[in-house]
């Protein structure tokens, strides 16, 4: 699986500029960026065959119906509100882990 959970971008455009130089699995975006929201980054996101096929997890402080409808919409895979119980964000990133010895 290819991530930097430990060096994540704190806006939309740094954001996408990374995700197309890194090519991530899975991206994990929040809705509330300072420069574009979470939902433009993945319909952005969607538009490049670098990125195209991520997982995409929306992880946002929204969770109405609208604001679930507005993420799918959008190209996310998951809406997730925070705060986020780690269990179902693992389940979600299980698959991409490569198999092998823990």
């Amino acid at each position: 699986m290819r991530c930097s959970p430990s060096h994540p971008e704190h806006n939309g455009v740094q954001g996408l500029e990374r995700a197309l130089r890194d090519k991530p699995d899975a991206c994990i975006l929040d809705i509330g960026l300072p420069d574009m929201d979470g939902n433009e980054l993945a319909r952005r996101l969607r538009q490049h065959p670098e990125t195209a096929g991520a997982l995409l997890i929306a992880a946002t402080g929204y969770g109405g119906v609208q604001d679930r409808e507005n993420t799918l919409a959008a190209g996310f895979d998951h809406h997730l509100v925070k705060p986020i119980d780690s269990s179902p964000l693992v389940d979600l990133l299980a698959p991409l882990r490569p198999a092998g010895p823990d």
